[in-house]
């Protein structure tokens, strides 16, 4: 059974930290019991990433993040992630999963249910911008992946499968059998999700997943991201480099300084209730874009 790749995605196997059993991250996996009060379900304390400390090739991609986002039960929240390039984004999702070699963290502390993370596990699930799938196995196949590392029967594993196929907007009896060279680029990203979220995890880290899509394509998948998330009930991380996404999918925003990253401000923004074509074209949308979209443009020509 091929394994999927832990780096960029560069090889054919792709990138997913669900293929790790769940026993692999029952440090932090089995969240606290409905009568305690919970910890974060996410929280980053004085947290510092630097490449090859110690040389003179030394590069601190970020330094000293803090956020503390709350366990919202039966809701879960989304959270956007926005900032010039280079400043960190994607580290931020990686040290979450506790994907190499992001992961693990300089300094401070990166916890999960206030329990450190130690490695990637089934209750964080990751969408990537590249379209990871097996390039031999089937759409049922690709999105089975999860279940079958899990030991679930192909009889099991396939019917839940193909549930997904049908979440995701896909279409079970045409689209099943299908590989993914067969497919368009947005269908081969719904194969991703239903992939990633057929396990139900408690935390999603999407890094920039629409990123390559057309504007009709990227605006519908939206929707259904949004739609998906409130079943799952899930606390979504979200990078992007597109305003007018962040501020339609987000319950909040960070804006990350440029290099060495850090967080500049953090926003809370409307609740996405309405379609997103609707939604952007809204004045008062559109004016919190042009405000966010106007910090971006100055931490891009370097004025933090």
């Amino acid at each position: 059974m091929p394994t999927p790749e832990d780096e960029q995605g560069s090889l054919e196997e792709p990138p997913n930290p669900l293929s790790e059993t769940p026993a692999a991250a029952a440090d932090i996996s089995k969240p606290p019991s409905a009568d305690a009060d919970p910890p974060p379900i996410v929280e980053f304390i004085g947290v510092e990433k630097t490449y090859a400390a110690g040389t003179d090739k030394a590069f601190t991609a970020i330094s000293d993040v803090n956020f503390s986002v709350p366990d919202l039960r039966n809701t879960g929240e989304f959270v956007g992630i926005l900032g010039p390039s280079g400043c960190g984004k994607s580290t931020i999702l990686r040290l979450i999963a506790g994907l190499a070699p992001q992961f693990p963290h300089t300094k401070g502390q990166v916890l999960v249910h206030g329990q450190p993370v130690t490695k990637p596990g089934p209750d964080r699930g990751m969408v990537f911008q590249d379209y990871t799938s097996f390039s031999n196995r089937t759409v049922l196949d690709n999105v089975a992946f999860g279940l079958e590392c899990q030991g679930m029967s192909k009889a099991d594993r396939y019917e839940i499968s193909r549930e997904w196929i049908g979440k995701v907007g896909l279409d079970p009896d045409a689209d099943s059998d299908k590989y993914p060279h067969q497919l368009s680029g947005g269908m081969k990203q719904r194969v991703a999700i239903a992939r990633s979220l057929i396990l139900k995890p408690r935390i999603i880290l999407m890094d920039e997943p629409f990123g390559a899509l057309d504007p009709v394509t990227r605006q519908r998948m939206q929707d259904l991201l949004v739609g998906l998330w409130r079943e799952l009930e899930a606390t979504v991380f979200f990078v992007t480099h597109d305003v007018p996404e962040a501020v339609y999918l987000g319950d909040r925003i960070y804006m990350f300084s440029n290099s060495p990253g850090t967080i500049l401000r953090e926003l809370e923004v409307p609740l996405p209730d309405r379609p997103s074509r609707q939604m952007q074209r809204e004045t008062s949308f559109q004016d919190l874009v042009y405000e966010i979209g106007g910090v971006l443009d100055e931490l891009e020509e370097g004025r933090d």
